[in-house]
């Protein structure tokens, strides 16, 4: 997948597809210096956002990089650079399932800055008014069980067209109030080399793991009959 356009603005590099001026850059930047907010997903998780307003474009979700494990008290949110960055490895890939029809946010923007060690950033568009499938199924097990057909078909087709997500489960899957799915957080995910057998293993072993771990509703497990 390519990218459209690349800049370098500041020291901070970006790549992106829409047609973005001056201002945008220095936007964002000043937006790359504010503390994020950590996901408040019942399912907990390292994702660190910040929503903004950016003109013409509309409402975003700016995604900060942050380590995990016992590193991340040594080192928080840098990456040493080794080819391309994790925030244009989750463009890229986003692009990807979008393009095989797969419901995930549209990707706006990557960025990083450093050289040998980098600091990265993911701008996509928000997804507005949204609740996520752990919190649903918690609150209204009848519309989880309504939105359990459009989850199977969506990881089915993930399936289909080889594509691992490393961490799929009912709080990385977001819904609308149009009950519109979208699947969240593609970080380290890539193209599965193995047969579709092994990979629709590894998406039941997750989500089935996640939902006994946090004692969501058996429906989650129950209604999970893919079908790639």
């Amino acid at each position: 997948m390519t990218i459209d356009r690349r800049k370098t603005y500041d020291s901070y590099h970006f790549g992106f597809s829409l047609e973005l001026t001056d201002w945008y850059f220095q936007h964002l930047i000043k937006l790359f210096q504010k503390p994020s907010t950590n996901s408040n997903s019942i399912l907990g998780g390292r994702r660190s956002v910040l929503f903004d307003e950016m003109k013409e474009i509309g409402s975003v979700a700016v995604k900060f990089y942050h380590r995990g494990g016992i590193v991340r008290h040594f080192i928080k949110n840098r990456y040493l650079k080794c080819g391309k960055t994790r925030g244009q490895r989750e463009y890229e890939l986003l692009q990807k399932v979008r393009s095989f029809g797969i419901s995930a946010p549209e990707p706006i923007v990557f960025a990083y800055h450093g050289r040998l060690f980098y600091r990265a950033w993911l701008i996509t568009r928000k997804i507005r008014q949204h609740q996520t499938l752990a919190q649903i199924s918690l609150s209204n097990e009848n519309r989880a069980s309504v939105l359990m057909k459009e989850v199977v078909k969506q990881i089915s087709m993930l399936i289909k067209n080889s594509i691992l997500h490393v961490d799929l489960h009912p709080g990385n899957i977001i819904v609308d109030k149009q009950n519109q799915i979208y699947l969240l957080d593609f970080d380290k995910g890539r193209i599965f080399s193995g047969n579709k057998n092994k990979l629709e293993n590894r998406y039941m072993s997750r989500w089935f793991r996640a939902v006994l771990k946090h004692k969501l509703p058996k429906i989650l497990v129950e209604l999970m009959n893919i079908n790639p």
